[in-house]
């Protein structure tokens, strides 16, 4: 039993480039309520966060950018290099971390949830899980993956890789295993049977909580969570916009499922529109939106951002960024619904300007909307 009255929670581990982040998601897609532990360890170093002054103080001045952020980068060259200090700085993290993952699942509307973390084991998270996952990918798949995600030369890739305990350690500590080498429709059919077989049986929200759907009709806006089942239709939807480039296909959406959801917007029984939409780190994005040339955009944008708010709230969002392409960069359609035309670095919080800055695309409008005053990590 987990230490969260009524909550079964799956602790998700695995070392670096496995790809624990998209067995979340799949997760997600099943219902759990994701959580992404690392992240909150970036965010507590923040500016302004609890852990700040005591890094800088720790590790020295040196490491802080021009505007006096923490630079992660440089603090890794140390802590990755020093077991010593990387004890230190964990010293000061985990902590929060554990916090912070507290408040959450206890405000979690969800019944399962799925913390992803990488030092699972190592720290006192399993203790408080029902379940351990371990998602394990062959060695050369990593150094490929750090290589063309990360940017990462070979050699440092296998650096981080062999700083790290061997991934037999983190199996065999682990009720269920995902191989996620293969392709995302393989991982998913482990990920969905495993969810079948070990999940206990009881009523779940799915990450998308939508409200009571009405009947559609010809003139209202249905919107609607998209299911990995409806890659066919989405890619269809992207292509008839589209026109131009290399046609979507029924494969490359699904490989998006593992980084996102789709949202889908009907009139009647006709798709006239699809977003897609993640939460990291207690920020929405929605990083594409396609629509119908012919959409009716003063009521579909508002439909759509309705449930998607509504969805963000749950999640303990504190923020949403919209990222439009052009034919959608109208102040006044955004404005209706309380968004207002911004730049990342007008943001202020330094979690939401790391989202807007690692998502914003040339010739997108990033568009924002703040969804909640208090913040978990907010300084004590």
């Amino acid at each position: 039993m987990s230490k969260w009255a009524g909550k079964f929670v799956i602790g998700l581990t695995g070392n670096i480039g496995t790809g624990k982040s998209v067995v979340r998601r799949m997760l997600e897609h099943l219902g759990a309520y994701g959580i992404d532990a690392d992240a909150f360890g970036h965010r507590a170093m923040a500016k302004g966060a609890p852990g700040y002054t005591r890094v800088v103080d720790t590790f020295g001045k040196w490491i802080l950018t021009p505007e006096g952020e923490i630079n992660r980068a440089r603090l890794g060259k140390v802590v990755f290099a020093d077991p010593e200090a990387l004890a230190m700085l964990e010293a000061i993290i985990h902590p929060l971390v554990l916090q912070a993952t507290d408040w959450v699942v206890s405000h979690a509307s969800q019944k399962v949830v799925v913390i992803e973390a990488i030092k699972l084991l190592e720290s006192n998270l399993a203790k408080s899980c029902d379940s351990v996952w371990t998602v394990y990918t062959p060695p050369e798949v990593q150094i490929t993956r750090l290589m063309q995600k990360r940017g990462m030369t070979e050699a440092d890739a296998r650096a981080r890789m062999t700083a790290q305990p061997p991934q037999e350690q983190k199996m065999a500590a682990a009720r269920v295993v995902i191989q996620n080498g293969r392709s995302f429709e393989d991982t998913w059919k482990q990920v969905s049977g495993a969810w079948q077989k070990f999940v206990p049986s009881i009523e779940t929200s799915p990450t998308l909580p939508l409200r009571t759907i009405p009947e559609p009709t010809t003139s209202k806006v249905i919107v609607s969570r998209g299911r990995p089942r409806d890659a066919e239709i989405i890619a269809t939807l992207m292509n008839r916009v589209r026109k131009t480039g290399q046609p979507v296909t029924r494969n490359d959406i699904m490989a998006e499922f593992g980084d996102k959801a789709f949202l889908l917007m009907r009139m009647g029984e006709r798709l006239i529109g699809v977003a897609g939409w993640q939460v990291e780190n207690l920020v929405a994005r929605t990083t594409e939106i396609v629509v119908e040339p012919s959409a009716p955009l003063d009521k579909l944008l508002p439909a759509f951002l309705e449930e998607m708010e509504h969805a963000s709230k749950d999640l303990q969002c504190e923020a949403s960024l919209v990222f439009t392409p052009p034919e959608l960069a109208n102040d006044a359609l955004w404005k209706s619904s309380g968004y207002e035309r911004r730049t990342p670095q007008t943001l202020g919080v330094s979690a939401w300007q790391e989202a807007a800055l690692e998502t914003l695309k040339p010739g997108q409008t990033l568009f924002f909307k703040q969804l909640r005053q208090d913040r978990v990590l907010r300084p004590i």
